[in-house]
């Protein structure tokens, strides 16, 4: 993709983007305890510039990241037949990072954190009372 200039005067290069954000993903589950590297390692994460719609029917085009389809412990919700995927919207965190590299590090593991959090079956209140909103 290269070095891409948004109408708003944001530039940014999508394979530092997607290398830094691959990297932070990596170190993040790595560093996770023995019992819960081995269950996020269970759960796609993709990467994508931003939230297109197709996945969520609220208008979501600023947000960081979307935990999509059963969560781990949902053995129970027959109706949910979106396999279990985080997706990390890389522009997205990359303007709310100000354009700041060490911010964007810091917000990648947090919305990775954030939407591993879904994934385990924490509601918005139990992330926020671990600090990954």
């Amino acid at each position: 993709m290269g070095e891409v200039v948004l109408s708003h005067c944001m530039t940014f290069d999508w394979n530092f983007l997607l290398t830094v954000a691959q990297d932070e993903v990596r170190a993040v589950t790595a560093s996770l305890p023995v019992e819960l590297e081995p269950v996020a390692r269970q759960v796609p994460v993709t990467y994508d510039p931003r939230h297109n719609g197709d996945l969520h029917p609220l208008n979501l085009e600023d947000t960081l990241g979307l935990f999509v389809g059963k969560s781990y412990l949902n053995t129970e919700d027959a109706a949910e037949t979106m396999p279990a995927q985080i997706i990390l919207f890389l522009v997205n965190i990359w303007a709310f990072a100000e354009e700041d590299e060490t911010a964007y590090r810091r917000e990648v593991r947090t919305t990775f954190l954030h939407e591993l959090g879904h994934f385990l079956g924490l509601e918005e209140i139990d992330l926020e009372e671990r600090g990954l909103v």
